[in-house]
């Protein structure tokens, strides 16, 4: 990423970058700021976009043969392309494109075995944006939040991250939510988290789950009804619901790894380990496998016929609330 930010300082560009990996905010930024670096002074008339994966790879060459008007660059953005997980000719062709023409891919994901990445990666910059880690997600936030002249404590800086994720676009609008909200006053507290943001898809199921085991059982069906609302489909919350459950029998099984190994095997944020392991503690090991058994029966059921799928998740979450008496104490 280094060598990305001193092509932007220094104005001294590759001829193909790929900018890939999960990261959607950090793509979109650098996407633009190189965009922009490269066709300073310049209008659209020197700029192509190509997305999907039915681009036409010829009208790709041949844009990319034109030469820029009154401008040193002509720029090349193709976005969720799919070309480097297939095979294509485009890596013949890019070996003799003109040195005037720069393009920039932006992928989610890529095969590193693929011919044009490692065409693009010998020949150009590849870099991957990965979501950030724990400590580097909280020095986001402090730094959005001091040129907003706001601060948060720490475990308020925690529970935000666990209610929003750790997409940085989602971040960035809830903080600029918050600080909206929060007007006249420097501190954004949970109380303030709790009345404005909107909680991601795996908070709202982490909660779920702990109303249905506790035995509140209209407040989990509750939010279910919620999830329904926001167009979920019942099939991808049981599918939720499972992974959750999944995660935490793994958890459960590696009380003695740490944190951060949970985190990186499990393939779960850093900031969301100690929230799996305090749920996970409610339960033992043969009660998430039987809860992990139901999941599958009422998927089978799903795709059999057997049960309405919105009433099968109903069943699912009654049940879990019915078994409390065989949780851990």
């Amino acid at each position: 990423m280094q060598r990305l930010k001193e092509d932007i300082k220094n104005k001294t560009f590759h001829k193909f970058y790929l900018l890939f990996g999960e990261e959607d905010y950090l793509k979109k930024i650098y996407k633009d700021n190189l965009k922009n670096a490269i066709l300073v002074n310049s209008d659209n008339i020197n700029y192509s976009y190509f997305e999907g994966r039915n681009i036409d790879i010829l009208q790709i060459q041949e844009t990319a043969e034109t030469l820029p008007f009154f401008s040193d660059y002509r720029v090349i953005l193709i976005e969720d392309s799919g070309l480097f997980k297939s095979a294509n000719a485009l890596p013949d062709y890019l070996a003799n494109m003109p040195e005037s023409t720069v393009i920039i891919f932006v992928e989610k994901e890529v095969d590193k075995r693929n011919k044009l990445y490692k065409f693009v990666n010998k020949e150009g910059l590849a870099v991957e944006l990965k979501e950030m880690g724990i400590a580097d997600l909280k020095r986001f936030i402090a730094i959005m939040l001091n040129e907003n002249n706001k601060q948060i404590r720490e475990n308020a800086a925690d529970y935000f991250l666990q209610q929003v994720g750790s997409s940085l676009l989602n971040i960035t609008n809830e903080i600029d939510k918050l600080v909206s909200y929060t007007y006249g006053r420097s501190e954004i507290t949970i109380s303030d988290i709790d009345t404005i943001c909107c909680v991601q898809l795996t908070g709202r199921i982490f909660n779920m789950i702990d109303y249905a085991v506790i035995g509140e059982r209209d407040r989990a069906l509750q939010l279910y009804r919620d999830l329904l609302e926001l167009r979920e489909s019942p099939m991808s919350i049981l599918y939720l619901i499972t992974r959750q459950f999944n995660i935490l029998l793994q958890v459960k099984e590696s009380v003695d790894i740490p944190r951060s190994q949970i985190a990186s095997k499990l393939q779960i944020p850093s900031f969301t380990v100690g929230k799996y392991i305090n749920q996970a503690k409610k339960f033992e090991n043969w009660k998430l496998k039987e809860i992990l058994d139901a999941c599958i029966e009422t998927e089978y059921k799903f795709k059999c016929g057997l049960l309405d799928s919105q009433i099968g998740v109903e069943i699912l979450l009654i049940k879990l609330g019915q078994s409390e008496s065989n949780l851990t104490k």
